[in-house]
């Protein structure tokens, strides 16, 4: 996969390029990370790539003209070109996974106020956002999305099942962790994690996944796939709940 970001803050990203999944895709040949400064392609001799909304309002515009020849600068037919906005869908474990999908993804990384609207209309094939709240710039969802695709990738993993337990990779939660001493503080790890039952502690991590997004994440549970096993499950852990409350 090639991965272009497109900022006028470059250095944001000086240590991506190192960071232990990122980097050993890299070194993999798996990725190839560009980072491209917008204000490179800026006409202007001052290298402005701003200016005054037309209609007034605070703030300043990212101009199209540098945004337009960075964008074409790189993109290709296989290209798929994402502005990083709070107007955008928003992002989750679906959208990663169709991502990951891709051959090349442009990541626009917008600032100020927003960049100039006949961008979006017309050079932009999808809008993404992190979260309903507003940050200065792109350049941090460009961060998120980039992390979140790339442990996808073929061999970047140890192996599949390395993301495909994780919270919502299948649309549930994950399943409570444990790890040495076995007992902390006079808490054990559940016996069962260290029964050697793999076919136990398969359904024992299916129940704690089901527990989990019942209990943190119950919106999930209408999007997933229910087995009739997880159906009496989710009654086991309600009334579990009910005699709790």
């Amino acid at each position: 996969m090639k991965i272009d970001i497109l900022t006028l803050f470059p250095e944001f990203f000086s240590n991506l390029s190192n960071w232990s999944i990122i980097g050993r895709a890299i070194d993999k040949n798996i990725l190839n990370l560009e980072l491209i400064n917008i204000r490179d392609f800026s006409t202007n001799k001052h290298r402005k790539v701003d200016d005054y909304p037309f209609g007034g309002g605070p703030g300043m515009v990212m101009s199209p003209q540098p945004i337009y020849n960075a964008i074409n600068s790189i993109k290709t037919k296989k290209s798929r070109v994402i502005y990083l906005s709070p107007q955008g869908r928003k992002l989750n474990q679906e959208v990663i996974n169709n991502l990951s999908k891709e051959e090349h993804l442009i990541l626009l990384c917008g600032h100020y106020e927003g960049i100039d609207n006949r961008i979006i209309e017309n050079y932009i094939d999808e809008e993404i956002s992190i979260g309903d709240y507003v940050l200065t710039g792109g350049e941090i969802p460009a961060m998120v999305i980039i992390d979140s695709v790339v442990r996808l990738l073929p061999n970047v993993l140890k192996g599949e099942e390395s993301y495909m337990d994780e919270s919502h990779y299948g649309g549930l939660l994950e399943h409570p962790q444990y790890t040495r001493p076995r007992v902390f503080n006079e808490v054990r790890v559940p016996d069962i994690l260290i029964s050697g039952n793999h076919s136990k502690i398969e359904k024992w991590k299916r129940y704690e996944s089901l527990k989990a997004t019942f209990i943190k994440r119950p919106d999930l549970l209408k999007n997933v796939n229910l087995t009739k096993e997880d159906k009496d499950s989710l009654l086991l852990i309600q009334q579990e709940q009910d005699n709790n409350s």
